[in-house]
């Protein structure tokens, strides 16, 4: 696989395999696990991680531009890897939260992800900075034995991003069990079992108490004695359960730390064969002509153009796939059969996808390269954006096959009645198989695309403006809970459907103009 490929592409591909274990484990659960834990709506925990997620890559620009300017790549990712690692510590302490800590108890959850948001900032763009560095002077040395030979290393970029991102998934694919697990492990040390749907009416029990309606308190009811528990003091039962439920989540922040750990020793004994992105121009003297320098810039802002063009497509491919820890979350939670598989555990769909799809679908943009039929870069990305929109395609008109109503209206249901409107697990692989082909025309393809039209001494940056796309579009999430407890949910899918078909046919405009700039 790492054949042809510069030097030290496995090493950088294992350190940030090991810091996306420790980030998916958190990721996985952490919409659901801010409802259980604190007792928040849909909607208020759907903004908390919308913002979360978009620090995360708002600060990657701010992590770029760190490490531009004092050029001390490596140490910026080492010191965001230990940031990280102290949010995931104070997020592992198990706090029961009642109503007179909550005041403290939330805010410094906040800190915590404030931290992991960025530590990952410092991390996460400048390691891919680095990637690209690694190519500009494997292509450099191509150079030197020819233009076939340069022709056949530009080639690889593409390829090399999308080993690196088979990595990343890796991680991914493993992480999404571990809380689960070791919820359901600490639920069963305690005599108890798991239900993706009681965490919600416990607290609903201990905010209104007996001015509960009959059908919810019904419902708790039949809830405490499936799980194993006693009606005889509900408040106390749902008390005891919380407690017991997220401590099994807090537990595996622990493994968070331990992968935060794991991803810093790998770069630090790797660290002498990574290249520095951007020292050797920077270190080289040139005079230039007054005309070579108008020329210079002219393409500078050529590139910086295309690089934003692409940028706000970005914005609405993310607003789009990332619904997987929101809306798709919540649609797995509500509308699924879940009773043997946590709800959480789908997100680990796509990254097994990733694996398996990424050979497949490198061989066949390689052999559409060795026939002369080369698909570009730009063009790619417009295509990933039409298959997205085929997985909400799929979804609004099985939604609207089925007339589900509104995510609230549906959980008002009595649960027989909800039983039998329950879609299948099958439902949630095709939107993943989907979602993840989309995944693989954009996002890796996207590194390389940045990595082929940023300007040398702006690397670290152009590589956090695409994260800070990618922050954009995260920002907007909140949007989707929204319409999905509000809104009948086929209209919920048909507005994301909307989003990816409009943003597929503006690149589709844009992609002859891309390719010449990217030549």
């Amino acid at each position: 696989m790492f054949k042809n490929h510069p030097k030290g592409l496995l090493q950088a591909a294992l350190s940030n395999m090991g810091e996306r274990f420790g980030y998916y484990i958190m990721n996985a659960v952490l919409v659901l696990f801010l409802c259980s834990k604190f007792g928040l709506s849909d909607e208020t925990s759907g903004v908390i991680y919308s913002c979360f997620y978009a620090g995360i890559y708002v600060l990657s620009l701010l992590g770029g531009i760190i490490a531009d300017r004092t050029q001390n790549y490596k140490g910026t990712i080492m010191t965001g890897l230990i940031v990280m690692a102290s949010g995931y510590v104070i997020l592992s302490v198990p706090i029961l939260a009642t109503a007179g800590n909550i005041g403290w108890l939330l805010p410094l959850t906040c800190v915590a992800l404030f931290l992991i948001a960025f530590g990952n900032g410092l991390f996460k763009g400048n390691l891919q900075a680095i990637v690209g560095q690694m190519y500009d002077n494997f292509e450099a040395e191509a150079a030197k034995r020819g233009e076939d030979a340069l022709r056949i290393a530009k080639g690889q970029r593409d390829s090399g991003f999308q080993i690196f991102y088979v990595f990343i998934n890796v991680g991914g694919l493993i992480a999404p069990f571990v809380a689960p697990l070791l919820r359901s492990w600490w639920l069963k040390v305690n005599g108890l079992t798991y239900d993706a749907s009681l965490p919600a009416l416990c607290h609903k029990y201990i905010s209104e108490g007996s001015a509960m309606s009959a059908d919810a308190m019904h419902n708790l009811n039949e809830l405490v004695v499936k799980v194993g528990g006693s009606t005889a003091d509900l408040g106390t039962f749902c008390s005891q359960y919380l407690d017991i439920f997220n401590t099994g989540i807090h537990y595996s922040f622990i493994a968070s730390v331990v992968a935060m750990l794991i991803s810093l020793v790998i770069f630090i004994f790797s660290r002498s064969v990574f290249p520095t992105p951007g020292k050797k121009e920077a270190a080289q003297v040139v005079e230039y002509t007054e005309e070579e320098r108008r020329t210079m810039a002219t393409e500078i802002k050529q590139r910086m153009f295309a690089l934003f063009a692409v940028l706000g497509i970005a914005v609405f491919f993310w607003f789009s796939f990332h619904q997987n820890g929101m809306s798709l979350s919540y649609f797995a939670r509500d509308f699924v059969v879940t009773d043997t598989i946590a709800p959480e555990i789908w997100q680990a769909v796509n990254p097994f996808f990733v694996i398996v799809l990424t050979p497949v679908i490198m061989w066949i943009f390689g052999s559409l390269t060795r026939a002369g039929r080369e698909i570009s870069t730009p063009r790619k990305i417009a295509y990933g954006m039409g298959i997205a929109g085929m997985a909400y395609l799929f979804l609004a008109v099985f939604s609207m096959l089925q007339g589900y109503p509104s995510a609230e209206e549906f959980k008002a249901l009595s649960d027989s009645a909800k039983m039998g409107l329950k879609a299948g697990p099958w439902v949630l692989i095709v939107v993943y198989f989907f979602l993840t082909v989309a995944e693989l025309f954009i996002s890796p393809l996207g590194l390389s695309f940045v990595s082929k039209v940023a300007p040398k001494h702006l690397q670290g940056l152009c590589q956090g403006l695409w994260l800070g796309a990618t922050a954009v579009g995260n920002l907007l999430l909140w949007i989707g809970p929204l319409m999905y407890n509000k809104w009948p949910i086929w209209e919920c899918w048909t507005v994301f459907l909307a989003v990816c078909l409009i943003s597929m046919g503006v690149m589709f405009g844009m992609v002859k103009w891309l390719e010449r700039v990217t030549k």
